[in-house]
């Protein structure tokens, strides 16, 4: 899927990313993955081998490339990792007419104890397709698409190669550190949560008392990325998502799949604190009166995907996710 979609009046406004002030939405998708270093998986490589090059890089998506048709093959991430150690766990049935060519070879290849090239895994949970969109693509039309639930776009020269991948995390860090070049920006930034309509919404969660698989489970069965682990009282006691998966895969603790959602989180915290040496791990929660600025800053400083809505007594109420933060986004393009 290819976004080339033209803003118009582009020639009313100034480009570049050293202009002390112009819009925020006619930055050049190219611009902003300049510097990156593109990491691909090789389509033959094993689904466990690909999951190390996504560790070992600290990136939570890579695209996959066949050498032999010398093309781009699809992308690879935690969430078709998920769904890969569902159906090997045999936790997952797929009917056989949503069962694609690849999944249908992944599903005998498990059964058969062989090992599973990345390609058959490439795309395989369905939620996060291969798309690209021209270098020269402006920023407005990339944030429309993160604001439909896209989560990453692959940027392309003109001449078919790859130039890097320019996710929701990556734009929302790339806003924030130049929002002073951006007044038109800063309105919305004072509005709170409960003013854009972001304060309330369904929370799917899990107790914390229930076992992490069951929590992959759950959520590939309700197709989300993330569920919060609450206490018996309804408590945000922290949060489980897919690329937590990453924990279990290094140094291949699969037991961790049996352990409870608050043991995950705690070890997670544990280790998150002796590797950045912070005696805290910050909380992903924030309240309705938050303002749309605030909450922004901490998705940026924590690298996280959501913030937990809570109330007054520490319950959830909502979730504000990076789709919606994007929804709000696109939103001011259209007015």
């Amino acid at each position: 899927m290819t976004s080339d979609r033209v803003l118009t009046n582009q020639n009313q406004h100034r480009e570049g990313l050293t202009t002390a002030s112009h819009d925020w939405t006619m930055v050049k998708a190219g611009a902003l993955v300049e510097n990156q270093t593109l990491v691909t998986i090789d389509a033959d490589a094993a689904v466990e081998d690909a999951c190390e090059v996504l560790l070992q890089n600290g990136i939570s998506s890579a695209p996959v490339f066949d050498k032999n048709r010398n093309t781009y093959v699809g992308m690879f991430d935690y969430g078709d990792l998920m769904t890969y150690i569902l159906l090997l766990l045999k936790k997952m049935d797929v009917p056989d007419e949503e069962q694609t060519i690849e999944m249908r070879h992944l599903i005998q290849r498990t059964s058969e104890s062989q090992t599973v090239p990345v390609r058959f895994a490439s795309d395989l949970s369905g939620k996060d397709p291969f798309c690209t969109v021209l270098a020269e693509t402006r920023l407005g039309a990339v944030v429309h698409d993160f604001g439909t639930g896209i989560h990453r776009v692959a940027v392309m020269e003109a001449d078919g190669t790859m130039k890097g991948i320019l996710s929701q995390s990556s734009t929302l860090d790339y806003l924030m550190r130049h929002l002073s070049e951006y007044p038109q920006l800063q309105p919305v930034m004072q509005k709170s949560l409960q003013q854009l309509g972001l304060a309330s919404s369904r929370v799917l969660s899990v107790n914390g008392e229930e076992r992490v698989l069951d929590a992959l489970v759950s959520m590939s069965t309700n197709g989300v990325s993330s569920l919060a682990v609450l206490d018996d009282q309804g408590m945000l006691l922290g949060n489980i998502s897919m690329t937590d998966i990453k924990h279990i895969m290094k140094n291949l603790r699969a037991s961790w799949l049996w352990i409870t959602c608050f043991q995950l989180v705690c070890k997670i915290r544990l280790s998150q604190g002796v590797e950045s040496g912070e005696d805290q791990y910050p909380i992903l929660d924030v309240n309705a009166k938050s303002t749309f600025g605030y909450t922004l800053s901490k998705l940026q400083a924590t690298k996280a995907h959501r913030m937990w809505v809570v109330n007054d007594s520490g319950c959830a109420v909502g979730v504000v996710s990076l789709t919606d933060v994007f929804r709000v986004l696109a939103g001011l393009i259209d007015e």
